[in-house]
């Protein structure tokens, strides 16, 4: 079943026009890549799901509800947990402050996160500012997860990173996929990776959907296309 559907989605930043025909569509259970070169508009898109940018055409569709006119947190209550770019924990506050802050009912509570990431319950009543960034990435995914989210997003979370810890990450990822069956789309560079735990793949070109499929069918020549350097 359909859980995110975006088509042609066109958005602006003031007078400049950032996406120009964005078509996404995310099915229940479904780990789809969002790939693209840097400045392609894989950001805007994320914000735009998110509703922290407006579309100015297009539709965009979440659990059957049309996101249209909704506000960022409502569209976060609809079942879209966002992990962005850069982690943005709260510094000031404790591990299980920053899990709290976002908190909803449902099977992701402290407990179940701490037993995912349980360098999170060791440093519970630690700050946040205190954390390696690996650790604020881990805190980044559970403060999504506490959302109790129907998609998650993850917008380049292994970004900045020590292999070792890269790794762990991915770890997670896969993990969630096999064990909770949750709708998840994801935005990284390593394309090894992302062949690993991705479903589906969907390419920007310019602010454009290029290409969509499987990602047993991304050939070398469509990597070397779109995302070589």
């Amino acid at each position: 079943m359909t859980l995110l559907q975006a088509k042609n989605l066109t958005t602006f930043y003031g007078a400049s026009q950032a996406l120009f025909g964005v078509d996404l569509t995310i099915s229940e259970g479904e780990v789809v890549a969002l790939m693209g070169r840097n400045g392609m508009g894989k950001t805007t898109t994320i914000a735009t799901i998110c509703r922290m940018l407006k579309h100015r055409e297009g539709t965009l569709e979440f659990a059957g509800q049309n996101l249209d006119q909704l506000p960022s947190h409502k569209a976060a209550r609809l079942g879209i947990g966002l992990v962005p770019e850069g982690r943005r924990c709260f510094p000031n506050l404790t591990v299980g402050e920053n899990l709290i802050a976002t908190a909803r009912p449902g099977d992701w509570t402290l407990e179940t996160v701490g037993k995912f990431f349980p360098r999170l319950a060791e440093r519970h009543g630690q700050m946040a500012s205190t954390l390696s960034g690996g650790e604020q990435q881990m805190l980044a995914i559970g403060r999504a997860l506490m959302t109790n989210p129907k998609l998650l997003i993850l917008d380049e979370a292994t970004e900045g990173l020590a292999p070792v810890v890269r790794q762990e990450i991915w770890q997670a990822i896969h993990k969630l996929k096999s064990e909770t069956g949750m709708a998840i789309l994801v935005v990284d560079k390593t394309l090894k990776e992302l062949r690993q735990v991705a479903d589906r793949a969907a390419i920007l070109e310019k602010g454009r959907t290029v290409w969509d499929g499987k990602m047993g069918d991304l050939t070398h020549d469509l990597t070397d296309q779109y995302l070589g350097v």
